[in-house]
């Protein structure tokens, strides 16, 4: 299995690979890797059908997935192979440092794929990657992919890509968020995990000129967990400010436990804002 290396730190020259369950987490990653590509001078595309929520900015090519095909009515791994290293070769002839790609491999579950051309292609693309001029992530949905295929994909990618989590279990997951940078919290979060949200919390005070907290996934917070983020915003420095991202059970938990009297304390509200 390749390195887990958070995604704002990958190389050129990487190829990595990312598995994912959650949608939300998987935006949030290829954001921070096409951030990091505009900001190298690569040219980028993200070969993707899944769109929704998905905006890559300025000068960033979306293309669906079957391009990679090159017209083809199936997908042939030496096809998509000889395809990218154009692309390469014409980035480089662009004037770019080189050309950083997302690739969405759900064309390997569809119907008129033959598994093998996915062994070829992970096997075969290997080779762009030498002189650092193609750096790529692989997205795989763990939905879509058997565990085998997983662990096959896991081992032929020199990299693994996650974002840094804090916390998780079978009821709650705090991980870093990208963009914008903060903090991303899953599940239930109450008094027994209140420590964990608290230092997560303080390395984005650390790291971040202002704290997002993205709690969309949260379903339940209760008093003490929510006097933790009252408190973390309470003490910033003056200048700066939390934005908290919820629906609105969890705004009325906030405001219950005080949240009008913090005023660096922004939220939010799904289908609303306050």
């Amino acid at each position: 299995m390749g390195a887990t290396t958070p995604v704002d730190r990958l190389r050129p020259g990487d190829h990595a690979c990312l598995t994912f369950s959650d949608p939300q987490e998987r935006l949030d990653i290829l954001a921070a890797f096409v951030a990091a590509g505009r900001d190298r001078g690569d040219k980028v595309v993200c070969f993707t059908d899944a769109v929704d929520g998905f905006d890559p900015g300025p000068d960033v090519s979306v293309v669906p997935v079957d391009r990679l095909w090159g017209g083809a009515a199936a997908p042939e791994a030496a096809t998509m192979v000889e395809l990218l290293a154009r692309e390469v070769r014409q980035a480089v002839a662009e004037g770019r440092s080189g050309l950083r790609i997302t690739a969405d491999m759900c064309w390997a579950a569809r119907p008129q794929a033959n598994a093998e051309q996915l062994l070829v292609f992970e096997s075969e693309i290997g080779r762009l990657f030498a002189d650092g001029q193609l750096t790529a992530v692989c997205e795989y949905d763990r939905e879509s992919f058997d565990p085998v295929t997983l662990g096959y994909a896991a081992r032929v990618h020199r990299r693994t890509v996650a974002a840094t989590v804090y916390h998780e279990d079978a009821v709650l997951r705090i991980c870093r968020q990208h963009v914008p940078p903060g903090v991303r919290v899953a599940g239930e979060l109450d008094h027994t995990r209140a420590d964990v949200l608290s230092d997560a919390l303080a390395e984005a005070v650390r790291l971040d000129p202002d704290i997002h907290l993205n709690l969309n996934q949260l379903h339940l917070l209760d008093a003490a967990a929510a006097a933790v983020i009252l408190r973390t915003a309470a003490n910033l420095p003056p200048g700066r400010r939390m934005v908290v991202v919820c629906a609105e059970p969890i705004e009325r938990t906030l405001t219950t436990a005080g949240a009008a009297d913090v005023p660096a304390l922004r939220m939010l509200v799904r289908h609303g804002e306050r």
